[in-house]
């Protein structure tokens, strides 16, 4: 039987000491992408479904919730990822020529959860850069998503390197249907050798070759000599490779903490994907916690093709990896009606301070801040005494 304060699954109450470190970390992250030039956009929880969908691979249709809008009677969906829409925003609303930098923090909805222990209500901090195609961007983009886990004080980050151009290359001539396609990147990812042998069955030896050796292309940065010599001599391939290790020398020397790691045959994401893409995982999290890469076509749906490259996160996972902050220290102060005490109240609070005022008959209560301090009467005035 149903009872009225029972939530759905993997649906939650965020509670007072896990809401004030969110809240907490959404301020200092929206504050670093500002330092890095990104300007905050808001778009909305509903939107059209067909906006929602457009440029988001294979799988979003699933994930999102849909309802019709009683005012047109057309369909709307609550937004699964934010990208699309800073895609839209980027192409229509601002539709700048030279580079734009925007950042996002808001809740998305799941129809289904991503893991066991995962929330279908995440909280999505993101940061896409639009309108520049070189390395330059990709680079910064890693570089700000690194300094998020950084501020958040996740230790013993590791980051995994791949590119969809390789998939790319190594098909290149290969004609796949979408469903053959689907099944060989899950093929790749799972490393399953004989699901590969069967999709590759009817494909040239160089290609068959190719795919085979995918799985067996992770590990550090050796892994891009290994993969030069026994992936084809294709443009798509070799820019690839050069462009992971590129970036790789300056990751290494920004945030030597960091492990750098390449899993080649990795292609999440890869119908979505164009370019590099990279996923972040830290100590106490079976997945990743940050994903992001190059979508190049992300605003070609929206009539504006044009070089993109991000990634997000989920505010809720992020916390729970963090370690704890303290309590924000606060002043105790009695309450009563005299004008001195409540402008002395008002005062410390101008300034800054928390002040909690104990309401009469509660005198005894545990204090709900770290109250270090207490507001008395000295003579004439209030001051501040540590406690």
């Amino acid at each position: 039987m149903s009872s009225a304060w029972l939530l759905p699954e993997h649906i939650a109450d965020v509670l007072p000491s896990q809401a004030r470190r969110i809240e907490e970390l959404r301020r200092e992250l929206l504050d670093m992408a500002r330092s890095y030039g990104c300007e905050l956009v808001i778009p909305p929880l509903l939107e059209h479904l067909d906006s929602l969908l457009s440029g988001t691979g294979s799988g979003s249709d699933i994930k999102l919730f849909k309802l019709v809008d009683q005012l047109s009677g057309r369909s709307l969906g609550v937004r699964a990822d934010t990208t699309p829409q800073v895609a839209r925003i980027d192409a229509h609303l601002l539709n700048r020529q030279g580079v734009t930098r925007l950042c996002y923090c808001g809740p998305v909805a799941h129809t289904r959860p991503d893991g066991l222990n995962t929330s279908r209500e995440p909280l999505q901090f993101g940061v896409e850069i639009y309108g520049h195609a070189g390395l330059e961007a990709d680079l910064e983009v890693h570089e700000l998503a690194l300094d998020a886990l950084r501020r958040a004080g996740l230790s013993r980050v590791m980051l995994d390197l791949g590119d969809a151009r390789l998939l790319q290359g190594v098909l290149d001539g290969v004609k796949l249907a979408p469903e053959a396609l689907e099944a060989l990147t899950a093929a790749l990812a799972a490393k399953d050798l004989s699901a590969l042998s069967a999709l590759s069955a009817g494909m040239p030896a160089v290609t068959r070759d190719a795919l085979l050796a995918l799985p067996s292309l992770f590990g550090g940065r050796e892994v891009l000599a290994e993969a030069a010599r026994r992936l084809p001599d294709h443009p798509l391939v070799k820019a690839a490779l050069a462009d992971l290790d590129w970036l790789a020398g300056h990751l290494a020397t920004v945030h030597p903490e960091v492990s750098l790691g390449f899993d080649l045959a990795d292609l999440q994401g890869y119908a979505y994907y164009t370019g590099i893409r990279f996923a972040a995982y830290a100590s106490g999290c079976s997945d990743a916690v940050l994903r992001g890469g190059r979508y190049d076509e992300v605003g070609a749906a929206f009539g504006r093709r044009r070089p993109a490259v991000g990634f997000s996160l989920d505010l809720k996972t992020l916390v729970t990896l963090a370690p704890a902050t303290p309590l924000r220290a606060a002043v105790r102060a009695p309450w009563g009606e005299d004008a001195s005490l409540r402008q002395a109240v008002r005062r410390l609070r101008e300034q800054g301070e928390t002040v909690v005022c104990v309401l009469p008959g509660h005198e005894q209560e545990a204090d709900e801040f770290d109250c270090d301090r207490e507001l008395v009467r000295e003579h004439a005035d209030w001051v501040v005494r540590a406690l």
